[in-house]
């Protein structure tokens, strides 16, 4: 017998949308199985950040709230040794997107993702490992 904990989440109306969409649009029985799957990638996505080790050529994308630009600045001049090349592009009134090509240790490549995903002004991050 599988024990399942009942969960309270806070959504907005914004995220209830989005989810109501990926509900039709993928077939997802209800919105905890969108929930769940969210949940696992999640839960994959920093085991493979976990099992990186040694020198790791990467991108990591950000989209963000243009009036956190100046938080995105300090982040990137901490890590300015593992950034090959950073491009910052206005994607619309209020959002910035930014693109880094990260190679350097696993501890700093996992570490400049980490601080970008704890700010709460981020609307999207995303690392890639190539």
């Amino acid at each position: 017998m599988i024990l399942v904990t009942i969960v309270s989440v806070s959504l907005n109306d914004d995220i209830l949308e989005g989810i109501d969409k990926l509900q039709k649009t993928l077939g997802f029985t209800g919105r905890s199985e969108i929930v769940r799957a969210g949940i696992r990638n999640l839960l994959a996505e920093e085991r493979m950040k976990q099992d990186l080790e040694g020198v790791v050529n990467s991108l990591l994308l950000a989209v963000h709230d243009e009036d956190s630009d100046d938080q995105v600045a300090l982040i990137r001049h901490l890590f300015d040794k593992i950034i090959n090349v950073h491009l910052h592009n206005k994607i619309d009134k209020h959002r910035c997107l930014e693109i880094f090509s990260l190679k350097g240790d696993a501890n700093d490549i996992k570490e400049i993702a980490r601080r970008l995903q704890a700010n709460k002004k981020m609307h999207f991050v995303k690392l890639i490992v190539v």
